[in-house]
């Protein structure tokens, strides 16, 4: 199956030479992703990567990515924080549908990670509770993706994750 999803990093001081950077990824693996280094100290790429799993997919472009750049590090894997706009355009519905449904359902709608003037919730936990709803359809590879990136960022930042998952993880993202 084909999963499509983001890894941000930080690049350490040596990696400055973005050509060098384009191809030492392209010769790890990275082929399959679409690189920005729009902003100063920072990449982000945007994967298609086949694989059997969501999961085989992302840590194998972690992995490829460590070979390529190895001071590098992870910022954010995503689709993972996202607004209620980022939900609506995931699912295929308004920004106001969306909206009326977490108002409609107070206690049980997903609590968000943060609130302040933008609120972010975990994409997951939103397509888990749609899902559980049954009353849209969501795309598996989609579903699948952003449990997977929130479990990358939830170990990237030590909070939580399956030993297993964390043990390998952190050789990867740090």
């Amino acid at each position: 199956m084909e999963y499509t999803f983001t890894l941000k990093y930080r690049l350490s001081e040596t990696d400055c030479d973005h050509e060098e950077l384009i191809g030492r990824l392209a010769a790890a693996g990275c082929d399959d992703a679409l690189i920005g280094i729009g902003q100063p100290g920072r990449i982000a790429l945007a994967f298609t990567r086949e694989a059997d799993s969501a999961e085989a997919a992302l840590m194998s472009a972690l992995k490829d990515v460590k070979s390529a750049i190895p001071m590098a590090a992870l910022v954010e894997a995503s689709p993972d924080f996202v607004g209620l706009t980022d939900v609506a355009d995931t699912i295929g519905v308004t920004r106001q549908n969306m909206r009326k449904l977490m108002l409609a359902n107070p206690s049980t709608f997903p609590s968000p990670v943060h609130e302040g003037s933008a609120v972010v919730w975990h994409l997951a936990e939103i397509l888990d509770w749609l899902d559980a709803r049954g009353t849209y359809q969501l795309e598996q590879a989609v579903h699948e993706v952003a449990a997977t990136t929130m479990q990358i960022n939830l170990a990237k930042e030590s909070v939580h994750g399956s030993p297993k998952t964390q043990s390998v993880l952190q050789k990867l993202v740090r």
